[in-house]
């Protein structure tokens, strides 16, 4: 008796990182369009901190996606002495899953082909186990263009100095990019003496043994890095994988889920009059920087809708979803709730950042440069303010201003530290003046351009067609 014909499945291994997480799915759902007849399963690592749940969101993608099967790795429990630098605990989790992975891929490929295995970069490790099992492996990059072609070329910067980045203070060449200050790279990745900075290195060297890199852009965003990459500038000394720019991929689903008072607020301001103020699910500020946004945002007389959360906890900065709901009157300034109720909104914790940026009344967003929300600004056509606050945020922040100039520049003290003065500033300049003008114009261009990119004939839609094309043979 013939044993059943095998199904043709696609595994994806996500980073546990809620953002990267949530754009796998999505490019497992555009991946299913393209080819309905596949079958996707996804692994789920848990996170080393807490960081809000994924759990409503894969709930509603197996209920509305049957052809994507979620399936849970054992959880890894870290010793308590292990380094707190949240990139080294997400490495460190991702490569202590390796045999639960290996074992997920034979599991499978019992009953299914297996054509390819997509991972977050971050699980570089288990590219080895790919090879093993002959399957191709593909690294997904939930970041621009602009940081993966520094990615490519960071084994060439470790090679021609023996320095941290963050203690040179220079700025450093890198092929397709605008000149990056070294203090421009993410804190994980700028010392030498850090744990992380040997798994980005590792990472790094990963690259030319893949099968090729699917990133969450789209070529007229960032045409300069992509043509970088293209010509091997990047990784001089290896072959340069395929790279596919099958972006923006943005989750719309559960969008007005729970509270909707912000969208009922926002449907009698007038059109692009409001600022909106959100930073991203790790994005936490202290009460003293609280209360800076706060009299910015008075002294300025701009209409503006902020999500505020609670300051993070001495012992763990990331630990956010075990914060209790954030007491406004006593964050904020004394009477600010009351003197600023005609022109703005303070909302707790949460708000549906894709319905707000895509409602007519959106003017600007001030943001923690989070690749997500940068796609998701882009895609609605909304001018941002660029205040970086943790990963590689302050080099989006680089890329945003200098080369795709669709923000401006929260400019912050040695420490981090943003005045109220400065918020006053570039909110006022965003909204008001001719360099928010041109930033406003060059945002509309790029969501017009990214609208193509996915339409039928456009870019976004050719590179996924050639990807999936190439498992077919």
């Amino acid at each position: 008796m013939e044993s059943p014909a095998m199904v043709d499945a696609v595994v994806m291994f996500p980073s546990p990182a809620i953002g990267h997480f949530i754009s796998m799915v999505e490019l497992g759902k555009l991946i299913l369009t393209f080819q309905p007849s596949l079958s996707i399963h996804i692994l789920i690592v848990s996170a080393p901190y807490s960081a809000g749940s994924t759990a409503s969101y894969i709930a509603d993608v197996a209920a509305t996606t049957p052809s994507i099967s979620f399936h849970r790795l054992p959880t890894i429990t870290l010793p308590s002495s292990t380094n707190t630098h949240y990139e080294t605990l997400i490495f460190e989790v991702l490569r202590l899953s390796n045999p639960h992975v290996h074992q997920a891929l034979l599991s499978i490929s019992k009953t299914h082909k297996i054509k390819a295995f997509i991972m977050d970069f971050f699980c570089f490790f288990s590219l080895s186990i790919a090879s093993q099992l002959n399957i191709p492996g593909y690294f997904f990059f939930t970041s621009g263009a602009g940081c993966l072609a520094a990615s490519m070329y960071f084994p060439t910067l470790h090679q021609t100095t023996t320095k941290s980045f963050k203690d040179m203070n220079t700025f450093l060449k890198l092929p397709g990019l605008p000149p990056i200050s070294s203090s421009n790279f993410s804190s994980a990745a700028s010392d030498r003496n850090n744990k992380a900075y040997e798994y980005f290195l590792d990472m790094a060297y990963c690259f030319p043994k893949s099968a090729g890199v699917i990133v969450n852009t789209f070529a007229v965003l960032e045409a300069r890095a992509l043509k970088a990459i293209s010509d091997g500038l990047c990784i001089p000394d290896s072959t340069t994988p395929p790279v596919y720019c099958t972006g923006p991929l943005i989750a719309t689903n559960n969008q007005t889920d729970g509270d909707t008072e912000c969208l009922n607020w926002l449907e009698s301001q007038l059109s692009q009059s409001v600022i909106f103020l959100c930073f991203g699910s790790l994005g936490l500020f202290s009460m003293e920087q609280l209360r800076e946004i706060a009299s910015g945002l008075e002294r300025s007389g701009q209409r503006f809708l902020w999500v505020v959360r609670n300051p993070p906890s001495d012992s763990q900065s990331l630990d956010i979803s075990a914060l209790p709901e954030p007491d406004l009157n006593s964050l904020l300034p004394d009477g600010f709730l009351d003197r600023t109720k005609e022109k703005g909104l303070v909302v707790k914790s949460w708000a549906p950042q894709v319905a707000v940026l895509n409602h007519k009344s959106v003017g600007g967003f001030v943001t923690h440069c989070g690749w997500n929300s940068v796609l998701e600004a882009v895609s609605a056509g909304v001018p941002m303010v660029a205040w970086p606050l943790y990963a590689e945020q302050k080099f989006n922040r680089l890329m945003l201003v200098e080369e795709m100039k669709i923000a401006l520049p929260m400019k912050e003290d040695e420490k981090g530290f943003v005045t109220g003065l400065e918020v006053e500033k570039r909110v006022n300049e965003l909204m008001q003046s001719d360099s928010g003008k041109s930033v406003r114009e060059r945002t509309i261009a790029m969501k017009n351009a990214a609208k193509a990119a996915l339409s039928e004939g456009g870019s976004s839609r050719a590179a996924m067609s050639r990807l999936v094309e190439s498992w077919k043979h």
